[in-house]
């Protein structure tokens, strides 16, 4: 009698279970799907082509920002520096092309800024032994006062037209910010996904003290990754820079919290060793539809950062309780 009553038990559980199972791995698009239906019935304007291109535009620079961000959190780490090596690199950019230096050289000039302070980074973390958190934290108030100086709080102009089209231009009618969003996630879900290194991001921060003593050099992979970090803010940072048409000593403020929470609700722990690529281009599509659908309805200001930031924690506390 006893055993039928477990048995009974048991499987009034399995639809729950099979519930918890299909929401763990379909609950990023699925809560996609609903917010797209519901701020389509609000507004008319929002499944337009138009508002779509632009949602896609306007995410494409904190959705290459978190690309980078999902290989810090990956092996565990956090990277709050990101929004200032954009401010940095995009004032050194604007800074060579606005004196009449070629455009390569601009860009390349940016993208080394990045992988030299993301680098600085990795090596204050692993051969300084610096938590992430205060390491980056300390790059944070380094790059924007860099910044500042190097820009004497003003904004740099006078930029040329083939730079501009990188952050306003169209490649067959899709906004050219798209197309270098959808490239870097492609190389990145390549290198997670296919290569050595990448298996060797999960291994490090799903148990950083097994991957040492299986032969892994996890000092050198975890400086690489916030290099990949400090790249990627400046490919953000070329993106900015061209469609603002100047660099803005100002810029990326703020812009490390986005991506941080783009790869939170795509499904990577911050624990580190678990997440995708994919769920952090879907977590920051999820953050663009809700500021342009709160933008399309009106909505003050001041009570988007509260929207927005009670969705992010609903959505964290139920993954939380999922897993």
């Amino acid at each position: 009698m006893e055993s039928d009553r477990r048995s009974l038990a048991a499987l009034r559980k399995l639809p729950l279970a099979r519930l918890g199972s299909v929401l763990r791995r379909f609950g990023i698009v699925i809560a996609f799907a609903l917010l797209v239906v519901i701020l389509s019935l609000l507004s008319e304007s929002f499944l337009t082509v138009s508002n779509l291109l632009n949602i896609a535009r306007q995410v494409s620079i904190n959705a290459v920002i978190a690309a980078g961000m999902t290989f810090v959190i990956l092996t565990g780490g956090i990277d709050l520096s990101v929004g200032s090596v954009l401010a940095v690199s995009g004032a050194v950019i604007a800074g060579l092309l606005s004196a009449g230096r070629p455009l390569l050289v601009g860009i390349g000039a940016g993208l080394a800024v990045g992988a030299a302070l993301g680098l600085l980074d990795g090596l204050i973390v692993t051969r300084g032994k610096v938590q992430p958190f205060i390491a980056t934290l300390g790059m944070l108030t380094i790059g924007r006062g860099l910044t500042l100086v190097y820009t004497g709080g003003r904004p740099i102009t006078g930029l040329p037209d083939a730079f501009v089209w990188l952050g306003a231009g169209e490649v067959s009618r899709i906004p050219v910010p798209v197309v270098i969003m959808i490239l870097v996630f492609l190389i990145s879900y390549g290198i997670l996904t296919q290569t050595v290194f990448g298996r060797y991001v999960y291994a490090i921060g799903g148990n950083e003290e097994a991957a040492r003593l299986s032969g892994v050099d996890v000092a050198t992979h975890k400086t690489l990754v916030y290099v990949i970090s400090g790249v990627l803010s400046a490919v953000s940072a070329v993106i900015l820079t061209a469609r603002l048409n100047s660099a803005q000593p100002t810029a990326g403020v703020g812009f490390e919290l986005d991506a941080i929470a783009a790869v939170v609700l795509g499904g990577t722990t911050l624990a580190g060793g678990e997440g995708s690529i994919g769920g952090t281009l879907q977590g920051a599509f999820i953050i663009g539809v809700i500021n342009n659908g709160l933008n399309l309805l009106n909505v003050n200001p001041f009570y988007q950062q509260v929207v927005k930031g009670a969705v992010i924690l609903l959505a964290v506390l139920l993954d939380r309780r999922l897993r």
